[in-house]
Order: structure tokens, then sequence, then C-alpha cells
């Protein structure tokens, strides 16, 4: 069976499944691991060689799951309703905007920015409104990979805490978790959260087997091979990193590698971020709509402090978080967290956002130019539907409009474009 750099096609004892041949076509493939939920012991999600979560198809995928497939893949498209709520272009709709903190300060330390999902996972296991938590965690075994991990206690949320710069597939084998009776709360990127969302409206089963979910602003997914990267720079042997952290211990924190004999070797978020793993960000990333999590219940963010351009600093200090939440389930549980004294939270100016978040900003403006190109080389793009891109691109001067659709069309015909920037 040839792999190729975005899965494996089936093998000629049966069909490739019509979504994942689409997926497969346009490199749209988030990494979530949906569809191998959706079709256990048929498609399974493997790491290629350039350091990727892909679907391998396996075994046949039956009609009934290839179009359940098809609806919930993030990869092939979002569907947003306002419902009510403001919605903004650039951030998508939303009940509540705060920033704040966790009010346990080891949770805010821990925490990539403030802590506030941890403490958010807290208030919600010790009410009993949940059983356990799903979320991403260091790979014991490859310390810049990603696993799964459910936490039932404080101490397990809190070592799962910190962001994971790296490939994850958190939804992948959930479909165990189903038909045992327990809640789960679910954190995932932006795309996880659309997947599960577009799950839970399909399938009675998984919203109350998930009826929370949770994500954060996310500027993308790097591979593998970015992580390797950060050690290479770091000149640190990956044989002898025991751990890593991509963030966290500190706002923004360091990558920190721990080797056997003890010793850290540290880098500052600017630089891991900003000029490693950044370079290495999948092309579904680059095309994505969503950045910040318009499908969970609740999003949590940097709220970076900025400078006099309003653009942010990347100083040492005490986590805050943006708190978003993004419908009024979302709402109830942030103003119960902060009446048990998990969170603090105070008052946000929506219009600074854009200053402080301008990865976010800039991708979001630029999108349908990027789009507009891709379509124009025939190459498969995400359905995205009540997004309000267009009204995003019209914050762009058209001069930029026209050099982001200029430089994508020309990559494309390259044969460059899964490196759209």
């Amino acid at each position: 069976m040839k792999m190729d750099p975005v899965g494996a096609r089936a093998p000629a004892a049966f069909a490739e499944a019509a979504s994942l041949a689409r997926v497969r076509k346009g490199d749209l493939c988030a990494g979530c691991g949906a569809c191998a939920a959706i079709a256990p012991g048929s498609v399974a999600m493997r790491m290629t060689p350039p350091g990727w979560l892909r679907p391998v198809q396996e075994g046949p995928v039956s009609a009934g799951q290839d179009a359940m497939i098809a609806r919930v893949c993030p990869g092939l498209g979002e569907r947003v309703e306002p419902a009510g709520r403001t919605d903004d272009p650039l951030w998508g709709p939303y009940d509540t905007m705060q920033i704040g903190h966790a009010r346990d300060e080891a949770l805010r330390f821990s925490g990539s920015s403030g802590g506030v999902l941890s403490a958010v996972l807290v208030h919600l296991l010790e009410t009993g409104q949940i059983d356990a938590v799903i979320q991403t965690t260091a790979d014991p075994e490859q310390p810049i990979g990603n696993v799964a991990t459910i936490s039932v206690t404080e101490a397990e949320v809190q070592a799962a805490a910190g962001s994971r710069y790296a490939p994850s597939a958190p939804l992948a084998g959930l479909n165990r978790f189903l038909e045992n009776g327990k809640r789960y709360a679910f954190v995932g990127k932006p795309c996880d959260a659309v997947a599960m969302r577009a799950w839970q409206e399909a399938d009675p089963r998984v919203r109350a087997s998930f009826p929370v979910i949770l994500s954060f602003f996310c500027a993308g997914v790097p591979s593998q091979t970015g992580g390797r990267a950060v050690l290479k720079a770091l000149d640190a042997d990956p044989s002898e990193v025991v751990s890593f952290r991509y963030r966290g211990n500190g706002w923004p924190g360091f990558a920190t590698a721990v080797l056997r004999d003890g010793s850290e070797r540290k880098m500052s978020y600017h630089d891991s971020w900003g000029k490693v793993l950044s370079k290495h960000v999948q092309h579904r990333c680059k095309i994505c709509a969503d950045g910040t999590g318009i499908a969970a219940d609740i999003v949590c963010a940097d709220a970076w402090e900025s400078d006099a351009r309003g653009y942010p600093l990347f100083t040492e200090g005490s986590g805050t978080s943006l708190i978003v939440a993004r419908n009024a389930f979302g709402r109830g549980i942030v103003e119960a967290a902060v009446k048990s004294g998990h969170v603090e939270a105070g008052p946000f100016d929506v219009s600074t956002l854009a200053g402080i978040q301008p990865g976010q900003r800039e991708r979001r403006r630029a999108l349908l130019a990027r789009l507009a190109a891709l379509r124009l080389c025939l190459r498969p793009v995400p359905d995205y539907r009540g997004l309000l891109l267009w009204q995003a691109s019209r914050q762009n001067p058209v001069s930029r409009n026209l050099k982001n659709f200029l430089g994508t069309l020309r990559r494309t015909l390259k044969g460059r474009g899964k490196r759209v920037s």
C-alpha cells in the first residue's frame, strides 16, 4: 500500500470512501480522528513520514459511515448558525467575552494562558457535572508527540495543562465511550470541536456522552518535524529527552526539554513558535476559517498585553486568559466557575482583540482570496457556510486581497499549494 503525503489510498480489495478521497485529493485533513471513530476497524490514524496524523483506510467503509464522515469531517467544511448571538466577522458568534485567570495559582502557572480551561474542568469535575475529561497530553514514549488521555482528578487535569504544538487526533477511539453511561468534557483544537459538534448533532449518543466542548484559539498544527526542529535548535538529542513542554509553567512560558541527566534546555515562545514551529504548519490550517473555536461551548486564548501600537508583547508574567462563552450553556458554566471560586473573570474590550491576536485577524481577512485562488486551480476546498468570510475580507484593502490571491495562485500552479502562506 503506497503512502502519499496526506495518507494512504485504499487497497484494491475495497473502494476508497468518497469522503476520504476528497480529503486526500485536497490535502484537507486536519488530523482530528473523527473518521476513525465513525468507522472503527476500517479507518485508523497513522503518522506519515513528514510527521502528520492522517487516516489510513484498512477495510471497507459502509455508505452510512461514509455519509457520516462527510457530515462530521472538519476538513470538508463547517456550518455556523448565529442563533441570535453577537456575530463578529473575525471572531464568530459568541455570548460573552471576558478576561481572567484560574484562582488556583498552580493551575494558573501550569496553563499556557491563565489556566482558565483547567480551572473550568476542575469545577465541572468537583460539581459532578462530568465524570471525566478527554484531553491531550504529552506522549510518554515520544515527548514531542501527543496522546489523548482521560483525567478524573485535579492533579491529572493539571498534568495535562499547557499547549501541545504537535499533531493530535483526540476523536479517534471515542466511539468506545458512547455506551458506558458516563459524561465527559471534551477539550480539543477548534477543528476537533467542529467535528465533535457535528457528531453531536448527528448522533444523540455523542451529545449524551460528551455534553461539554471546550477549545482554544489555534494558529495551526505543526508536524512532528517541527518538534524535532525545536529539539535540534536546543541541541537536545531526541533519544536523551525524557519530557518536553511546548509552553506553560509561566506565561507565555518556555519550550523546555528535560534530559536524562536532569538538565534542561529552554527556548522562548517567540523563538520556538515564531521562528521554528510556525514554519511547519499543515496546509489545512492555512485555509482554516475557524482558529477561534466557534463550535465549542467555551474557548480560551492568550489575552496578551500589548505595546503602544496594540501589538502583543511576549514578556513573561502571570497568565491571563481571554474567556469566550460561545453560547448560553457555556456562559452558565463560566458564571458558576466564578461563583465557586475556581475562576476570576472581568470585563474585556472586544475592540482590542484584533490588535492582540494579529495572526487570527490576518488569516481570517485573507482567507476568501486564498480559497478563490485554490478554486481557480480546481483544488478541493472546505465548504464554509455562515462564517462571514466576505465581511472579513472587506476589512482588507483590495491590494492586500489581490496579493493573497496571486501569491496562493502562484504557489499552487508551481505545485507548492501544500505550503500556502
